[in-house]
């Protein structure tokens, strides 16, 4: 679900106590690169780590126009009715470039070394729900004293004030049904963390704060959905883990999929910083153009294997050549299993269409190169073919040279084949069988036949080196090359025919 919100990117520094130089030029840095939000983690018991309320005060004091949050203030040491004051007086500072970031307080027994109290979890989280009732009161200029007797907090007749410069807004930090709970009553926003709920669990959670705001009384819309997230920008698949369009395809799915809206990376490298401002503005470009222009793309009632004939689905998956090239047949496509019938009334965004349509992007670019290899076999044909006696020493270089070139490049292609195949190995087919346990059959036939295909790129390698010791021909290589063609177009035929619509309706990751 698109909640709808205005994108916001920002940075989670660590707020290190042996170099405040850096941590704070970080900051500053986050500004620069056009981000929107610099956070702080809050852990008064760290004595390695800076107080975060002092550094935002200098953070904020050094920028001009990026807001600043706790990420999150650690309630049990921060008593409510100071820690609203002190975001008050820190908002009416800088114009309004201050919001909350709120926690329970998770390591219980740091907190009682330090002289707070020791609560159990459960605890902790009836004295959050209160908190919060107490800091919305400071922030509210009238109604005379503050009267509200809790189980860990009583306020008897304490002042209002200050009013903030703007309605700060206060995010929770939660992971497990009760707290998910109280952000749907009572919070602005749900601020977790990739390294605790990772993409996979994000719509199970959505749908529990959701369903508490709705019988709370409100819209889930009112409550932000924001993510911690981490990653590299030189990975090998997974989420976060590659160059900066991965990242911009995957948030933007998680944005117009699961309603995230926030992304704040978590890095004291500049280098990432700037990439992920680079990452921004290419998701704020997708998911505005995603939002201007939907589209109706239901389709007719159909087993999957028709997707290819639904003109309205918008992605046509390439259909197995007619012909096959070889004798030999290593797949039965007679017993391929089927993913779930397709739902007549489910209409797509463009950009779910997109991921189905990369799909049949990257199988384009390998049935290309497929015929590549085709071709500087059949040159290799023609140059073997043209040896003669007058020239053997000059045709013999050239039958090298096509060999080698032959070979570097059935070498790269076989290596592209295989990084494709590992990629959804690790990341896609979980993904796909965790979202839709009827896909399952499917996921699995698709790494079996990654085997299979493997066998086959291996087979090629075994007859190239025969034909370039002498061992073998032309012809068998031929006969490898054709075995492939057959294989490979009809595994991805297959693969387009039963997950184009599920990606869709799924996402990537």
């Amino acid at each position: 679900m698109d909640y709808g919100h205005e994108l916001v990117f920002g940075t989670f520094l660590t707020p290190a106590v042996d170099t405040p130089d850096r941590v704070i030029a970080l900051a500053q840095l986050t500004e620069q690169v056009g981000l929107d939000l610099v956070s702080f983690q809050d852990h008064p018991y760290q004595p390695r780590l800076m107080d975060a309320w002092t550094l935002l005060s200098v953070v904020a004091a050094q920028t001009q126009r990026i807001k600043v949050t706790t990420n999150v203030a650690n309630l049990p040491l921060r008593h409510p009715v100071v820690l609203a004051r002190s975001v008050a007086t820190l908002d009416l500072i800088t114009g309004g470039r201050v919001e909350l970031g709120l926690g329970a307080g998770g390591f219980l027994d740091a907190v009682a070394a330090n002289g707070g109290p020791r609560l159990t979890t459960g605890q902790s989280i009836t004295a959050l729900e209160e908190a919060i009732a107490i800091i919305r009161e400071v922030w509210t200029p009238a109604g005379g004293g503050i009267r509200l007797a809790g189980k860990h907090y009583t306020v008897a007749g304490a002042k209002r004030g200050p009013e903030p410069a703007h309605d700060v807004s206060i995010w929770l930090g939660a992971y497990k049904p009760r707290m998910l709970a109280v952000t749907g009553r009572l919070a602005d926003g749900w601020l977790p963390s990739s390294g605790y709920a990772g993409p996979e669990q994000l719509a199970a959670m959505n749908k529990l704060i959701d369903e508490a705001a709705l019988e709370a009384g409100r819209d889930p819309s009112e409550v932000r959905r924001l993510y911690n997230i981490s990653g590299r920008f030189n990975g090998n698949g997974g989420f976060l883990q590659g160059p900066e369009h991965l990242w911009i395809d995957q948030l933007t799915g998680l944005t117009l999929e699961e309603g995230m809206s926030t992304y704040i990376l978590a890095s004291d490298n500049p280098d990432d910083i700037r990439r992920f401002a680079e990452v921004a503005a290419g998701v704020r470009e997708a998911v505005e153009a995603a939002r201007r222009t939907p589209v109706d793309t239901a389709v007719e009632t159909a087993a999957p294997v028709a997707v290819s004939g639904q003109p309205g689905f918008g992605v046509v998956p390439t259909p197995p050549p007619a012909v096959k090239r070889s004798s030999v047949q290593l797949l039965d496509e007679s017993v391929r299993p089927t993913g779930p019938a397709l739902d007549p009334a489910r209409t797509y965004t463009p950009y779910q269409l997109q991921s189905g349509q990369h799909l049949i992007d990257v199988h384009d670019h390998l049935r290309a190169e497929l015929e590549q290899v085709r071709d500087l076999v059949e040159q290799v044909a023609a140059g073997t073919m043209g040896v003669g006696a007058a020239r053997s020493a000059i045709n013999t270089m050239t039958m090298r040279q096509n060999n080698w070139t032959l070979g570097t490049y059935c070498e790269s292609y076989c290596r592209l084949v295989t990084t494709h195949h590992s990629i959804e190995d690790a990341s896609l087919f979980p993904h796909l069988r965790r979202a839709d346990p009827e896909l399952v059959p499917v996921v699995d036939r698709l790494q079996e036949e990654h085997k299979i295909i493997h066998d086959v790129l291996e087979g090629v390698d075994k007859a190239l080196v025969a034909l370039v010791d002498g061992s073998g021909s032309i012809d068998g290589l031929r006969a490898a090359v054709d075995l492939l063609d057959d294989t490979l177009l009809s595994h991805l035929s297959y693969e387009e025919r039963e997950l184009v619509e599920p990606l869709a309706r799924l996402g990537v990751f």
